[in-house]
C-alpha cells in the first residue's frame, strides 16, 4: 500500500487541484496517505503555476478519519502525520479552497478546518465521532476551534452525533454549503475569484488574518500600518494601480476561459 498512489495532483488554470485517492477505506487517514499528502501539497505549493490549492477526494466521501484498522494493527508512528500536514494547509501562502465532495468524519473534518475556505454538499454527513470509539478531537480541535461557533463545536464534539452541511455551515465548519449540481460551479467561482487577487497580496492577507487581533489595540495598528507602508510600495500595487487607472486587468490575472479547480474526480 505505501507504494500505490493514495494522492495526485492536477493542474487546472491557476488552481492545483490535489485529491485524496483511497476509495477503498473512505480516504482514511492512514500513514502512507498522510505521507503523500503532506509531499504533494508541498509541491504545489512551491510551485509557481500554484495560485490557490483545491483539496478534494474521490468517491461519495471526503475523508473518513484516522485509519482504524491501522490503529489497531499497532502500526509505527509514521515520519509525517497530521499535525504537519495540518500547519502545511494553515501556513500555505497560496489560498486552499476544500471541495468537500462528500461525507467526512474526525479527522476529515480538521482538513476541512484547515482550509482558507470550504465548500461542502448541503445533503453530506459530518461528525466528530472520537468520543463514540473512546478517543479525543484533540489535534483537529486546533484547526476546528480556530474556525467553527464555539457553542457549536462544544455540542458536537461531545456528543459525536452526525449533522448535514446546512449545520456545518451555521457552525461555521462549511463556507457554502451547496446541491450535488452546484459543487463544481461554486468552487470555480471561487477559484476564479481568488485568483484576481496578487499572490503576494493574497500570502500577506492569510497571515494578517492568522495574526489579528493581538493583544494589544495599539501595536496591532501600529505593525499594520508598517505593512500596509510597505505593500503601497511593492511592485504588485504599481502593477495592481496602474492596472485600475488603465482599465485592465493586473498582469498575474490568469487569461479569460482558463479552466479553474472545478470537476475534481
Amino acid at each position: 500500500m505505501a507504494d500505490q498512489e493514495l494522492v495526485h495532483a492536477d493542474h487546472r488554470g491557476p488552481a492545483a487541484v490535489v485529491t485524496l485517492d483511497s476509495p477503498h477505506n473512505r480516504n482514511a487517514l492512514s500513514s502512507a496517505l498522510v505521507e503523500q499528502l503532506h509531499a504533494t501539497l508541498a509541491e504545489v505549493v512551491a510551485d509557481e503555476r500554484t495560485r490557490v490549492v483545491v483539496l478534494t477526494g474521490t468517491g461519495p466521501v471526503f475523508c473518513s478519519g484516522a485509519d482504524l484498522k491501522e490503529q489497531r494493527a499497532g502500526a509505527a508512528p509514521p515520519s509525517v502525520g497530521l499535525p504537519d500536514v495540518l500547519t502545511l494547509i494553515h501556513d500555505s501562502p497560496r489560498p486552499v479552497v476544500a471541495r468537500v465532495n462528500g461525507a467526512a468524519r474526525a479527522g476529515g473534518l480538521g482538513l476541512i478546518a484547515a482550509c482558507d475556505l470550504a465548500v461542502g454538499l448541503a445533503g453530506a454527513t459530518f461528525g466528530f465521532s472520537e468520543v463514540r470509539i473512546g478517543v479525543a478531537p484533540a489535534i483537529i480541535a486546533v484547526p476546528v476551534l480556530r474556525r467553527m461557533d464555539r457553542r457549536a463545536a462544544r455540542e458536537l464534539f461531545l456528543t459525536g452525533e452526525p449533522f448535514d452541511g446546512l449545520r456545518a455551515r451555521e457552525a461555521g465548519l462549511l463556507d457554502r454549503a451547496v446541491a450535488d449540481e452546484e459543487l463544481d460551479g461554486t468552487v470555480d467561482a471561487l477559484v476564479g475569484q481568488l485568483s484576481r487577487g496578487a499572490p503576494e497580496a493574497l500570502a500577506i492577507t492569510k497571515q494578517l488574518l492568522r495574526d489579528l487581533p493581538g493583544p494589544d489595540l495599539q501595536e496591532d495598528l501600529r505593525r499594520m500600518a508598517e505593512v500596509s507602508a510597505e505593500r503601497f510600495v511593492s511592485a504588485e500595487a504599481r502593477e495592481g494601480i496602474a492596472a485600475l487607472l488603465d482599465k485592465r486587468l493586473p498582469a498575474w490575472v490568469p487569461a479569460a476561459g482558463a479552466p479553474t479547480g472545478g470537476g475534481a474526480a
